[in-house]
Parts: structure tokens; sequence; C-alpha cells
């Protein structure tokens, strides 16, 4: 792992040890820690199919104010160095790619060229904070402010990540509709860092779903998600989601879930499974 790498992972970290005391003075919640899987394939509107594993550590705690998490991924992608891991398809001007001597932008390669590769490594790494501003038990609402913060710890060089650190916003609402059923929806903006080799603009997100509560211990839902494109090359992320959750005991929760992309900014398909431990 390069030094810059260590650098941001160890500032994620110590943004998650800074976040443990003010954890520790809500009182009424609990940490947890996460893992699990998710894969995506689709072409995003190149000729050439991208795949992507994600095995994702997460540590965090749920409190009854305040929320905090981190997740440290590792990912592997197959495909053209021109897509990137959560952004999509980008003119991708680095001489070094996934399979590549030499990127020339979106499709080009130089002669007799691989337009195809292979890497793994650390993802970027992610911090996030949450503040439960409303939390209205009488009426079943509730309002969520969250700012968020993408370390670049993905290699740039291996078409990982961009390699810079992206900061967003988001506020999400949810409202029950008697014991059963809850619909719920937010909106975001995220200030994606841009390179030397990939220039990305800023970019509003949406999202908007419905769960449905079987029984204490079961639930599903399904939600669709939107973001505008991030570059002039790129293509917006529209996706639908059906998961289901199942809590085992008091302390273990499963997840899985299925992801159909709506648009060539977002996978064909994707799945996913993860299990969540509270302590």
């Amino acid at each position: 792992m390069q030094r810059d790498q260590l650098l941001r992972l160890s500032c994620a970290l110590a943004l998650l040890a800074l976040c443990i005391p003010a954890a520790q003075a809500d009182g009424n919640g609990s940490f947890y820690a996460s893992t699990g899987f998710d894969y995506s394939s689709g072409k995003y509107g190149q000729s050439i199919n991208t795949t992507i594993w994600d095995v994702p550590f997460t540590a965090g705690y749920s409190g009854q104010d305040w929320s905090f998490r981190v997740t440290v991924p590792w990912i592997r992608v197959s495909g053209p160095p021109n897509v990137i891991p959560g952004i999509g398809v980008v003119q991708n001007h680095n001489p070094l790619g996934r399979g590549l001597g030499r990127l020339l932008g979106v499709g080009g390669t130089t002669p007799g060229a691989t337009t195809s590769g292979t890497a793994s490594g650390l993802g970027d790494v992610m911090a996030q904070a949450t503040y439960h501003v409303v939390n209205d038990t009488a009426s079943q609402f509730v309002l969520d402010v969250s700012g968020r913060v993408n370390f670049g710890t993905a290699s740039a060089n291996e078409g990982l990540g961009t390699g810079q650190n992206d900061y967003g916003a988001e506020v999400d609402a949810y409202k029950g509709l008697g014991s059963a059923w809850t619909a719920f929806g937010g909106v975001g903006y995220t200030d994606l860092g841009s390179s030397a080799y990939i220039q990305l603009r800023n970019v509003w997100s949406a999202n908007v779903g419905v769960n449905y509560a079987m029984d204490q211990d079961d639930s599903a839902g399904l939600y669709f998600f939107y973001q505008q494109r991030p570059s002039a090359s790129g293509y917006s992320r529209q996706e639908a989601t059906l998961y289901y959750n199942h809590k085992v005991n008091t302390a273990w929760t499963l997840q899985g879930y299925v992801l159909g992309g709506l648009s060539s900014g977002s996978p064909g398909y994707g799945l996913g499974a993860s299990a969540k431990y509270a302590f």
C-alpha cells in the first residue's frame, strides 16, 4: 500500500476514534460491526463488461441523537480502466490503468493496447456522521441529516478510484404508515474530487422507497436511487433495489439484496449480503 493511502486510512480511523466520546455521551445507543459482500456487473455504456466485487468492513455507533460509521472496503475490479467504481465511465487520462500502457480517453487506447484488466486492493474509506433531527414516535416521523467523507484511498493507477477525497451531505425522512409500512426518501449533494487525470462534476442525488415489516424480526423493501452524471462523458445513475432483513436475535441482523440498473451509469445487475453484530 502506498504511503498516501496509509495516511488517508489513518485519518479515517482517527476520525472514528474521535467519534467514540460523542457516542458515549449520547448514552442510549449501541456499537456495531458488520461485513459482507457486494457484486455487480454491467457494460456502463461500453463494449466490454465490468465486474466489481466489494467486501466492506464497517464499525459504527447508532444512538438516539447521533450515529457514526466508518467503512473500510476491499474491492476487485475487472474491465476497462475508464470505468471507475462508484463513478462509472469517465475520461481517464492516467497513463496507467487496468491492463493499459496508455489511455487516451473514453473508449480509446493506443493501437495494440489491452482494453481490459483486473486489479484489487483497498477501496475508498468512508466516514459518516448522522444527526437525528426529529424522532417523533407519536407521528412516526424521523428526519436525519448526514455528512460524509470518502477518503481517496483506492489506487488511481489501478483504476480502483480517483485518488481524491469526496465530500457529501444528505437529508433523509422516514414516515410510518400504520404498524407495518414505512415510506422514506432523501436528497443528497456530493462534491466529487477531480484530479489531473479525471475531471468530475459535483452531483445531486435522490432516493425514494418503502419498507414493509412482516413481523418483529423480518422486513423487506424496495427503493429507487438517482444521481446526476458525474462528467460530460458519463451517465446518470438510476437503480432499483429490493432488500430483505432478518433479525436473528438481539445482537445479529442479516440482510440480502438484489439490484437492477436502469441506466448506463449503473451496473446491469447486482446482489449482496451482510451480517451485522451489535454490542
